[in-house]
């Protein structure tokens, strides 16, 4: 039977490579898999979707010419940076209301703020969160993610949003990159791209935030073991920065980038299935309705309030 679950699961991974899957298909197979047989490399997997997910993305890096990742990027990280800095205050404070545990309302609003389940690892060492709080965090995070990524694309079709305006609002009020790629991938090319550059900038802002943690915790990072605990820095959006002057310093060989770029691309959906395989029962469990509800409440007054903006040209659009 473990031979037969492994077989299975590997075809399966081997099945989210033909383009005919897509990224909810995939992330829906994947959280399927965990819960009716459960995942027989649940160990291995959250290091491989992790580096897989990064490794696609600066694939897609190849596809885009390196003036638009400058511009793009240029209005995208001060735009984030004000919208990671109002998320954050908001959270923290909708904690209190709560009477959240200070380590989950941080953990959680710190992953709203930024980049979902990379923002939770970076920050839980520097204010010592217990690994029940993390663990909350993560699953009200995760779940809030799946349900983004089915529920962005509709809410954009049927409000007619164009690519643009859905590139910003998904970059902005998605957790994870993940979900800002799948969701993106599923309403248009444009959309990809320019949410792609978007939530690149975003995540940049996880260093000044884990420096912000730090500083209201009154301590230095330290790891579970004691010891002081390295900040990581995402150094994979340089390298798909460089892919993208790769592209514009030899565009003789923009053929082959633009098949690397859709690799890339279906890459990312398998690496949504593997994020899904993680979501099993013992994830589910760990959910307490009072985080949930921080969680959920927070995530539908940064969606609504982006939605909002964009729609209403407050909100710069690339």
């Amino acid at each position: 039977m473990p031979q037969l679950k492994s077989l299975l699961f590997l075809t399966a991974c081997a099945a989210c490579l033909w383009p005919g899957i897509n990224a909810p298909t995939a992330l829906a197979a994947g959280i399927a898999f965990a819960l009716l047989l459960g995942n027989p490399f649940a160990v291995q997997v959250g290091n491989i979707s992790g580096l897989l997910l990064k490794s696609c993305m600066v694939g897609l890096g190849f596809g885009l010419p390196l003036a638009t990742v400058i511009s793009a990027g240029t209005t995208g990280l001060w735009v984030t940076g004000l919208g990671a800095a109002g998320i954050l205050v908001g959270g923290l404070l909708l904690a209190r209301a709560f009477s959240l545990d200070r380590h989950c309302g941080g953990l959680i609003s710190a992953g709203t703020a930024i980049c979902g389940g990379s923002a939770i690892a970076a920050v839980a060492p520097v204010i010592g969160a217990r690994p029940e709080a993390i663990s909350m965090s993560l699953a009200c995070v995760f779940v809030l993610n799946a349900v983004a990524l089915y529920a962005f694309p509709w809410i954009g079709g049927a409000m007619e949003l164009s690519q643009s305006e859905f590139a910003t609002w998904a970059a902005i009020a998605i957790h994870d990159t993940s979900s800002v790629v799948g969701a993106a991938t599923s309403y248009g090319d444009q959309a990809l791209a320019e949410a792609t550059i978007l939530k690149l900038a975003r995540a940049l802002w996880i260093v000044p935030l884990v420096l912000v943690f730090m500083v209201l915790a009154g301590r230095a990072a330290t790891s579970a073991d004691g010891k002081r605990a390295r900040i990581e820095w995402p150094l994979f959006i340089l390298l798909f920065v460089i892919a993208a002057a790769f592209r514009t310093m030899l565009p003789t060989l923009e053929g082959q980038f633009d098949l690397i770029a859709r690799m890339a691309r279906q890459g990312l959906v398998l690496a949504l299935f593997l994020i899904g395989s993680g979501l099993g029962v013992s994830l589910f469990r760990s959910l307490g309705w009072r985080p949930l509800a921080h969680a959920a409440l927070l995530w539908l007054l940064v969606s609504s309030a982006t939605l909002v903006l964009v729609t209403s040209g407050l909100l710069p659009t690339t």
